[in-house]
């Protein structure tokens, strides 16, 4: 068996941006900035984006929490942002799982048994939601390699997953950041994941051009596909492709294949990155429709008065403040993870 050419993830070493995040604090770095190459020019931007440096282009508190993390840098945004949603223990998960290779596995002419396998995993929330199934079933069947391998999984990579997903708990733990306990099944709990995965991955959000699956990403201008093993092409039945997706990674290839990806809201896009969708986002059909948005979101609050917006705020705070929701957040997990 070999690793799947779908939905792979980036290998256990830090990305360019994270590099470049490890060098902040050597003396004379930013001395000759003006004569950087193009990667490393672009690298201080996104970093900047994700308010990881200060006014003077030093490491700001939230960049200096973020490279105590080994992780890409928005992951580590996200994962810092996790603590505001209180949702450390999913985010754990996710960043575990999109740091470790792959686990999708599969052997030639044996695509369709193995998509069979994965169905029942496939959540309903995007990819992100399925990859916290696969790494709950595994560890729920005790780490066993036989399960994995009857459902074209690698032992191998969901090991170091959970040997990566201890290291992370434990550098938040010595870093004091408050980890949040599970909450995964109830909706709340899906929203502020995404709104976590957002606070890190809003450069890399795409919107569905014609209705049939033909991404433009927003920041790059490339138009993409969701990747053939996507949920949202695999599940039965086949639901509409989303039209807002947030992913992890871009492949270009013959068919341009966004991985990862999962279906995000615009209104959380204008919720949590307003200044860069509206300021810094280059002009598309997608930046109009988010200042339509912004704009009729504008002129709702203006008509309901101030009373309404007192209670929106209300209930937008227990959204993020509330991990377990309605009802009783251990048998919402249940019906959430299927094993």
């Amino acid at each position: 068996m070999v690793p799947a050419v779908g939905m792979p993830h980036n290998s256990c070493g830090l990305e360019f941006p994270g590099l470049v995040m490890s060098l902040m604090g050597q003396p004379g770095f930013g001395s000759d900035l003006l004569s950087a190459p193009e990667a490393l020019m672009q690298a201080l931007e996104d970093l900047d984006y994700l308010a990881a440096l200060d006014d003077d282009g030093n490491l700001s508190e939230v960049g200096i929490i973020m490279s105590e993390l080994p992780l890409e840098p928005p992951l580590a945004k996200a994962l810092i942002a996790a603590c505001e949603y209180d949702c450390v223990d999913e985010l754990l998960t996710v960043a575990a799982m999109l740091t470790a290779p792959s686990c999708f596995v599969t052997e030639a002419d044996r695509e369709e048994a193995a998509v069979s396998c994965w169905r029942p995993l496939m959540h309903p929330e995007g990819d992100h939601m399925t990859l916290i199934n696969i790494y709950s079933a595994f560890t729920q069947h005790n780490q066993d390699e036989a399960w994995c391998t009857t459902n074209f999984l690698s032992h191998t990579a969901l090991r170091l997953a959970v040997v990566i997903r201890a290291e992370l708990l434990e550098v938040m733990q010595r870093i004091e950041l408050p980890v949040s306990p599970p909450a995964f099944g109830c909706q709340d709990n899906c929203s502020n994941i995404k709104r976590a995965l957002i606070s890190g991955f809003f450069l890399k959000v795409a919107h569905d051009v014609d209705g049939s699956g033909n991404y433009l990403l927003l920041t790059h201008r490339h138009v993409a596909h969701l990747h053939p093993f996507s949920s949202y092409l695999c599940r039965r039945p086949c639901p509409r492709p989303p039209s807002w997706v947030l992913y992890h990674e871009f492949t270009v290839s013959r068919d341009n294949c966004i991985r990862i990806a999962s279906e995000v809201h615009p209104h959380m896009l204008m919720e949590l990155a307003p200044q860069y969708y509206l300021g810094n986002l280059p002009s598309s059909d997608g930046k109009e429709l988010l200042m339509e948005l912004r704009q009729s979101l504008e002129s709702g609050d203006q008509d309901r008065g101030p009373d309404h917006r007192d209670r929106d705020r209300d209930q937008h705070s227990r959204t993020h403040r509330n991990p377990d929701g309605p009802g009783d957040p251990q048998s919402s997990n249940e019906l959430c993870v299927v094993q």
